[in-house]
């Protein structure tokens, strides 16, 4: 699959998720398999871009190529100057969110609520899309409600106002992420559309995706909340889409190692202070499919510093490899 001059390669994409896909996560999904990864989505208001919160989202700093950047508003020429300043600041793909269901984000209009307005979409796109000399994409859902699914005419919209490629999850924006995603919706699209299309929605393992591959007959699969915890999912999709073998799990010992090495970029990112905060509910993520999840989290939760979060963390996973009970230490 091409987005303008970029191949991505493998087909398995890291999904935008606000609050998760930082420049940490980011990278970690890309030395681990995905294709693309598209960062969590900045806010098109200038008068927000000076915010530590936006500083960071924006910091795209020795990423590898293609750095995909997802904005959301709502006023075309706001959007657009968005679009510009990205752009400026290491953008090399601008993403528009129109498939976000949070109720603060389609109370101002914005995410999923656009797919209300047809009109309004067709001059964001076309806005954005005359604004930068990159590709520009864009992420939506199969409809507002049940009775809406109006994906097949944005979609129209989308490739007649340029886009490049056209990302879409599997419900609509009434279902958030309960119910099971449908793939027909994204089929009846990519049989339209002359542009690549990527599938999302439930995509949580090697097989499901090439199931969705075969279904809806997309050029990609993106992955969300399955890679929360599991970012070795993107090579275990790749590789069985390119061998129709199944890899295994990582040992327990890899695991400790990349959660490692996630929690000493989260510090190094934000800080001491607010990585070790940020990276709790990784910890979590990493550590939910546990039998000791419970007394695990009790306990890493009040590490206060770096060094605590790290030492706690490690004597965990080293108690699991050993297959040894182990009573976490209490934490001052």
């Amino acid at each position: 699959m091409r987005i303008g001059p970029y191949a991505i390669e493998p087909k398995v994409v890291l999904a935008p998720m606000a609050g998760v896909t930082d420049k940490p996560f980011r990278l970690l999904c890309k030395q681990l398999g995905a294709g693309l990864a598209v960062s969590e989505m900045t806010i098109s208001d200038p008068r927000f871009w000076n915010t530590r919160k936006s500083l960071q989202r924006m910091d795209h700093a020795g990423e590898p190529d293609p750095v995909s950047v997802q904005i959301a508003g709502t006023e075309p020429a706001q959007l657009a100057g968005a679009a510009r300043y990205n752009v400026a600041n290491g953008a090399q793909i601008i993403d528009i969110n129109m498939g976000c269901p949070a109720k603060k984000v389609c109370n101002a209009w914005a995410g999923s609520a656009l797919m209300r307005d047809e009109a309004l979409v067709a001059r964001i796109l076309e806005a954005v899309v005359a604004a930068v000399d990159v590709p520009v994409t864009l992420k939506i859902r199969t409809g507002w409600c049940a009775e809406v699914r109006n994906a097949p005419t944005i979609a129209r919209i989308a490739e007649e106002s340029g886009i490049a490629a056209l990302a879409i999850h599997g419900r609509t924006r009434n279902q958030h992420y309960t119910g099971q995603a449908e793939y027909d919706t994204i089929a009846e699209v990519k049989s339209r559309l002359r542009i690549p299309v990527v599938a999302n929605g439930d995509i949580d393992s090697p097989a499901k995706a090439a199931f969705v591959l075969r279904h809806t007959g997309a050029d990609a699969v993106m992955v969300g909340r399955a890679a929360q915890g599991r970012p070795w999912i993107f090579r275990q999709i790749a590789h069985y889409l390119a061998t129709g073998e199944e890899l295994p799990d990582p040992s327990v010992a890899e695991v400790r190692d990349i959660l490692i090495g996630h929690l000493q970029a989260l510090h190094a990112f934000y800080g001491e202070e607010q990585g070790v905060r940020i990276a709790r509910k990784h910890l979590g993520w990493y550590a939910k499919d546990r039998p000791e999840n419970a007394a695990f989290r009790a306990v890493v939760n009040r590490a206060r510093t770096a060094a605590e979060q790290l030492a706690l963390t490690r004597a965990y996973f080293d108690a699991l490899e050993a297959g040894a009970a182990f009573a976490l230490p209490e934490v001052a």
